[in-house]
């Protein structure tokens, strides 16, 4: 090759090498400006709601997989359980189990809850240091951790209380408690049906009873028996009797406890599922959660009114999904799978006809036989969730909406390590 000809191969290289990197940059360009956009559309949304500015803020400027709260059936059912408790006199102590969200805690409380129930003492150290009384934790605690909390959020708050089924753990509570100039306000757990907790009724319970109270550093408040299966019995007839059998024998170590001079100031159990049965069954108090958000677990099991579906409260809970493909007939694709917890058992509100599938991580399938039926691509669906307790703890919040508006936004409990759990 001449040195002419290589002058000229190597301008023309040097000119694609130009072209070449001016068209990467434009992209690359192009790509920080849209990340840019679509940064500061986040920013923007996020800032708007750390400031609670909520106006012409809709369903629609929500991502996706989000939870939806029906504020109007939120409060139709928070009405309707304070209206029971009133009426019968049988107290409530909500499970915050369901919820994990303080929003949701301080309006039960302002209906006239006489406190919290909490499955967790991460929840009950939330609750407690959001100022709310009455703080109850229905698990015993086992292990350095759990006591070392139990103890000091006793000894922070007076009106907290805790559980124990078996002398072994009520021995090590009392230690920890001298050890740390604490008293320890405990309910013994009594076996009601479920096998996971429990101690056996009778001799047995009223003995922890007793060396409960006779503990310098504890002192005995009550029992507590949860009848679990009862709660999703199916059959209102079969409900009533299953709550009844699981709680005789909590009833009778209630008689032993009194009979031996021991102070009964709670007798607490009961579910939304026996909220209206629980009344005749001795209980003082109820636990329940669900009542608040429903699911589809629950409105299946029956009611009083209705043998096939459980009327009494309403499904205001809902995770609202995205339609993001549709290329095959009677079916699209939307953006939450086994990460937002799809269930096939879950229902798409408002549309009976869709059948809910589980598709992946990120994807879930909805069809339909009905050829006239059809959902279009970006069009929000709002699902029912099959178990209330499992899909909220898979998101940080809940939206709060009247009808397409959304009017608030509640926290639901960190969930970023092991000092949350």
């Amino acid at each position: 090759m001449t040195p002419s000809a290589r002058g000229r191969a190597h301008a023309m290289t040097s000119r694609r090498s130009f072209l070449k990197a001016t068209s990467a940059g434009a992209l690359l360009s192009s790509f920080s400006a849209r990340a840019a956009r679509s940064a500061d559309h986040r920013s923007e949304f996020e800032a708007r709601i750390a400031r609670r500015d909520f106006r012409d803020l809709t369903k629609e400027d929500l991502p996706t997989p989000s939870l939806i709260l029906d504020r109007e059936i939120f409060e139709q059912n928070l009405a309707k359980m304070t209206d029971h408790s009133k009426a019968t006199g049988l107290k409530l102590r909500p499970h915050v189990k369901i919820h994990k969200c303080v929003d949701v805690a301080r309006r039960q409380l302002e209906l006239g809850a006489i406190g919290l129930t909490t499955a967790t003492i991460a929840e009950a150290e939330l609750m407690s240091s959001s100022g709310f009384k009455g703080v109850f934790w229905t698990r015993q605690p086992a292990g350095k951790n759990n006591i070392s909390r139990a103890v000091a959020l006793s000894k922070r708050d007076p009106n907290f209380l805790f559980v124990v089924d078996d002398p072994v753990i009520a021995g090590q509570v009392e230690e920890a408690a001298a050890a740390a100039g604490a008293t320890c306000t405990i309910v013994v757990d009594v076996f009601a049906g479920l096998t996971r907790h429990g101690m056996q009724p009778g001799a047995p319970a009223l003995e922890l009873a007793q060396k409960v109270q006779s503990s310098k550093h504890l002192r005995l408040h009550g029992l507590m028996g949860y009848s679990g299966g009862a709660s999703h019995t199916h059959g209102w007839e079969e409900r009533c009797k299953k709550s009844r059998d699981d709680l005789r024998g909590l009833l009778e170590s209630v008689e032993l406890c009194r009979k031996s001079g021991l102070p009964m100031n709670i007798i607490s159990g009961g579910s939304t599922g026996t909220y209206n049965i629980d009344t005749e069954n001795g209980l003082t108090e109820l636990q329940c959660g669900s009542y608040v958000f429903m699911d589809t677990g629950y409105r299946k099991i029956g009611g009083k009114s209705s043998a096939t579906v459980y009327e009494d409260f309403g499904p205001s809970l809902t995770v609202m999904t995205t339609v993001v493909s549709k290329r095959h007939p009677n079916q699209c694709t939307i953006d939450a799978g086994n990460k937002a917890l799809l269930r096939p058992t879950d229902e798409a509100k408002g549309m009976p006809w869709i059948t809910v599938e589980n598709q992946g991580a990120e994807y879930g399938i909805l069809k339909w036989k009905d050829g006239d039926r059809d959902l279009k691509l970006g069009e929000r669906v709002e699902l029912y969730p099959t178990n209330l307790d499992m899909s909220v703890n898979v998101y940080d919040r809940i939206y709060v909406a009247r009808g397409e508006q959304v009017v608030d936004v509640w926290p639901i409990m960190g969930r970023s390590g092991a000092p949350q759990r």
